[in-house]
């Protein structure tokens, strides 16, 4: 099933609930019904098939057709078997009980009577930023369901104990009544079919691959019948909050967490796994987090964090509505709260601080292996910057531009405007310094900040994407004291639409075949090509790699590159997940496509095209 086709499923599902809700559930029952169907009607006919077939062999009516059959039979009935048993890992994290967290046990149990939810199994705590109830099946999908609690140590320690208990009563609404059951009894059984197709795609054997060829037509088809329920059911869970802590507390909470969240994955992860410059051995992050977490964000980040969460839509990505519709649907505003003064850390008593120093141990043992290389990286950098500090004098744009880059990475709030600006003194339009400048302005100064996009729209038309998403959100921004211009916005969404059909043309020019037209070596400065030699290192699959500039008649000055590594003993299916994430995470200095190895192109191929390898693995065997 294609992209298009199973949106089109979901829209319909959507509007099938929302004419008649009852019936919608009926259909969607019905469906999962067909499911189990299949695997009951596997297992009995397997089943049948080895009661005929053994005893005609047993009688010495044998045939060589008999075997084959036999052979088959039992592995239908294997695959029935696991579908029927099919079982789902553990949450991951630490277990409480309520002797040692009395005070969280017993807003539970409030909760659940509220609520009018079934028991919970057991609670956990662990390191994410979350909260998650879920039911896992007890004996795969014969029945029963073990229900258990996810808490973040994290959000315990962002939100206060009104604004947390709004959360947990959401997940517990899930679990509420008999919608509720159905609801999750639809999302074990969307769990175990998931569980089980992932198991079954790595057998190879005949009746393994009929199972498989039913599951890759029937499990996209499922997700998207029981979209709308699960969407629903997230809207419930919200009311049901709302009813018993109240809709202003429900949406604070909403919106705190979103703010948070952003300021920890933007702001905070960055900085702490900057102290690596200074420590050796890791620092575990939770005791710090424990006091800033309780720290008003910043208020000009929380109020774009929130700009951004209101602007997410509701999509079929994710059966979560956006903010803005969540909000809706409590009758709050989504607007920045009072934030929370104090933690709902008290819910675990006087075991708390054990806790945090228990998870701290373990992030540091978790993490002792890329601290080590994130030091010695940042190592690297603070030596490139103090080179290129001793020899100011007769720097180019260029060198003044990485000096700005590179400090930006050893400390991100350092004042680089001067640094900018000497490489404009160099180069009046260089399209780098232009876009480092207009990233040190201050928020509220629009006009310099549109000046300097529009200095780099004319400059550059490899920067034009940027210069124009930046505009579009400078001017969707509302500030005190700056009024709206409609039409300086309606024109860089224009040029913003225009400048994004230049980098999916370009994006194909670099897809384009054959991969070794318009190549040259690579440009990389000595300290460039390290850094990559470096990270390729680390990938251990990666036995050699190659790397060519490739030149785009798009963005003719742009540096663009393909990358060829070559992976033995790993699967076609490895290899590619391997490429995408290189493509995210190498040091190169303009966009890159990863292709490894194999039928197109050959490494014979790579080896006539792609000049001498950057990387060869010491000790490596070519294949």
């Amino acid at each position: 099933m294609d992209q298009a086709e199973f949106v089109h499923l979901v829209r319909l599902s959507e509007q099938a609930s929302a004419d008649d809700s009852r019936r919608y559930r009926r259909g969607v029952a019905a469906f999962a019904a067909l499911g189990y169907a299949w695997v009951v009607g596997c297992l009995v006919l397997a089943t049948g098939l080895v009661a005929w077939v053994v005893p005609q062999l047993l009688h010495g009516r044998f045939r060589g057709w008999m075997l084959w059959l036999l052979l088959a039979a039992l592995g239908l009935l294997w695959a029935s078997l696991r579908a029927l048993w099919v079982r789902l890992d553990a949450p991951e994290g630490l277990v409480i009980t309520a002797r040692e967290a009395p005070a969280l046990f017993d807003a539970l149990e409030r909760i659940r009577n509220k609520v009018h939810g079934p028991p919970l199994h057991a609670v956990y705590l662990d390191e994410e930023f979350n909260a998650s109830i879920r039911q896992t099946p007890r004996w795969g999908l014969l029945g029963g369901a073990t229900n258990t609690l996810t808490l973040g140590l994290p959000l315990l320690m962002a939100l206060d104990r009104p604004r947390l208990l709004a959360v947990l009563t959401h997940e517990y609404g899930h679990l509420r009544g008999d919608h509720g059951r159905f609801a999750a009894w639809i999302y074990r059984t969307r769990l175990s079919w998931t569980r089980l197709h992932d198991a079954l795609s790595r057998d190879e054997n005949v009746m393994s691959f009929a199972t498989q060829a039913f599951m890759n037509w029937y499990l996209p088809r499922f997700a998207a019948k029981t979209f709308a329920l699960a969407r629903q059911d997230e809207y419930e869970a919200d009311r049901i909050a709302g009813r018993l802590v109240g809709a202003e507390v429900a949406t604070a909470a909403l919106v705190e967490i979103e703010v948070k969240g952003a300021w920890l994955q933007q702001k905070f992860w960055g900085d702490h796994w900057r102290t690596a410059a200074t420590a050796a051995l890791p620092v575990g992050p939770f005791q710090a987090l424990r006091a800033q977490l309780l720290l008003a964000p910043e208020a000009a980040f929380a109020r774009e964090a929130l700009r951004q969460a209101l602007a997410r839509v509701s999509d079929v990505a994710d059966t979560h509505p956006g903010l803005r519709d969540r909000a809706a649907a409590l009758g709050g505003q989504a607007v920045l709260p009072e934030w929370s003064r104090r933690s709902a850390l008290a819910l675990l008593g006087d075991e708390a601080p054990r806790w945090i120093a228990h998870f701290d141990k373990q992030w540091c043992r978790d993490n002792a292996s890329g601290w080590k290389r994130h030091h010695a990286w940042l190592g690297r950098v603070s030596e490139r910057v103090q080179g290129l500090a001793a020899s100011s004098a007769t720097h180019s744009a260029d060198q003044w531009v990485e000096q700005a880059t590179l400090l930006r990475q050893l400390n991100p709030h350092a004042d680089l405007r001067s640094l900018y600006e000497m490489a404009l003194q160099r180069s009046a339009e260089h399209p780098a310094a232009l876009q480092g400048w207009v990233q040190t302005l201050a928020d509220d100064d629009r006009v310099a900040r549109l000046q300097g996009l529009q200095r780099l729209w004319d400059a550059s038309g490899e920067h034009r994407w940027w210069a124009a998403s930046q505009a579009v959100e400078e001017l969707e921004t509302t500030r005190p004291g700056l009024a709206h211009d409609a039409a300086a916005l309606k024109l860089w969404r224009e040029r913003r639409k225009q400048a994004q059909e230049g980098e999916a043309r370009a994006w194909e020019e670099l897809r384009q075949l054959p991969y070794f037209g318009q190549v040259t070596r690579h440009d990389l400065s000595d300290f460039e090509l390290g850094e990559v030699q470096a990270e390729l290192a680390l990938c251990k699959p990666v036995v050699r790699g190659w790397l060519v500039r490739k030149a785009l008649r798009e963005f003719p000055r742009r540096r663009a590159y393909l990358a060829f590594v070559e992976l033995p003993r790993m699967s076609d299916e490895d290899r590619f997940e391997l490429c995408r994430w290189l493509e995210r995470t190498l040091s190169l200095p303009g966009q890159v496509l990863v292709l490894w190895a194999g039928e197109s192109p050959t490494l014979d191929e790579i080896r006539r095209g792609a000049f001498e390898p950057v990387y060869p693995q010491v000790g490596a065997q070519s294949n």
